[in-house]
């Protein structure tokens, strides 16, 4: 099937569930009693089950928090493993309410798919990885190269564009997921595996010798990602969009999962007591009580809580804040006020 019938039959799929769910997905969750989030098929730190089946990740946070604000429990979550191809049929046709697994904020998926991507969550940028012996140092090198590439990406176009740019040639291998294109790059099936830059920071911390792998020096795209939800149904993006934004100003603000509930009885900033519903009508402005975004904070903490606890430094994936710290202090994470 060539890409445009499949955006042509993604985008009338869109439709047609916008229609059928328009203003209906906050009634369909509470009737339900579970919040269905479309997550990655397994990406360390962002979204993979444990040994128990039990969910983790820096946007697996992102929907308990939403659950929180939306069901009054973070656990009230069903997490559906979605792979490149499959995540944008499953959130047109209904099967989840909310994407949260590194998706790329773009220019057709906004308008030919109909979602409504409400927030960046993570700014990245695609890289490649390759083994510390091919004795390379920058992907310019890469002539002729095998790629370990995921299906149904942006990451599939950036890559063809950056080799014709600089006359260059390769060979794709295309991968399902995270998990083949690792195990292929691991066996030897392509000499390079590209993605975003944090998803080959991911990938490199589950390897036994992380240490002979190396994450080439040039990031070849912008890669906003976000939470993604069905076009047309204007309240829920505000719902998932808002409660993002408390988990900012949270941050912003000094509020923490620990200090919550102090802060809510002595604070005298405003936008802090909107925040947490002790002032204003924040939350029953969109359906839900004024306690939601409270508990969404409550949860897990905020923004930087998040990030520090699933992938900041320190964990195995180590990453720096960079682009990803508050505006305040150099980064580009800006929420809207509560106000």
């Amino acid at each position: 099937m060539t890409k445009t019938v499949f955006f042509g039959t993604l985008a009338a799929a869109a439709m047609l569930a916008g229609v059928a769910s328009a203003q209906a997905t906050l009634e369909a969750v509470k009737a339900r009693g579970e919040l269905n989030c479309g997550s990655s098929t397994g990406l360390t730190g962002f979204g993979m089950p444990d040994a128990n089946g039990v969910w983790t990740g820096f946007d697996v946070d992102l929907c308990r928090a939403v659950a929180a604000a939306v069901l009054g429990d973070p656990s009230k979550v069903k997490f559906v493993p979605l792979t490149g191809e499959t995540r944008f049929t499953a959130l047109a046709a209904g099967e989840v309410d909310l994407l949260s697994r590194n998706s790329t904020w773009t220019f057709s998926r906004d308008t030919e798919l109909a979602f409504d991507f409400v927030a960046v969550n993570y700014y990245d940028g695609q890289g490649f990885m390759v083994k510390k012996e091919l004795g390379v140092s920058s992907a310019k090198e890469l002539d002729g190269a095998t790629v370990c590439v995921q299906t149904g990406t942006t990451t599939e176009l950036n890559l063809a564009d950056f080799f014709k740019q600089n006359n260059i040639s390769y060979t794709a291998v295309n991968v399902a997921d995270d998990t083949e294109a690792t195990r292929q790059y691991l066996a030897g099936a392509c000499d390079t595996y590209t993605t975003d830059a944090s998803g080959l920071a991911a990938s490199r911390a589950t390897f036994p010798d992380a240490e002979n792998h190396v994450i080439l020096p040039e990031i070849i795209s912008k890669e906003p990602l976000g939470p993604v939800v069905r076009h047309g149904d204007n309240n829920w993006g505000d719902i998932v969009r808002w409660t993002f934004n408390a988990l900012l100003v949270a941050e912003e603000k000094g509020v923490t999962k620990a200090n919550i509930e102090e802060v809510a009885t002595s604070s005298v900033d405003e936008e802090v007591k909107r925040l947490l519903g002790v002032s204003g009508e924040m939350g029953a402005k969109i359906g839900l009580d004024n306690d939601a975004f409270k508990r969404a904070i409550a949860a897990g903490g905020n923004y930087g809580e998040l990030f520090a606890a699933n992938i900041g430094e320190g964990t195995s994936i180590n990453l720096a804040r960079g682009l990803n710290a508050l505006y305040t202090q150099g980064g580009l994470q800006y929420a809207a006020p509560f106000r």
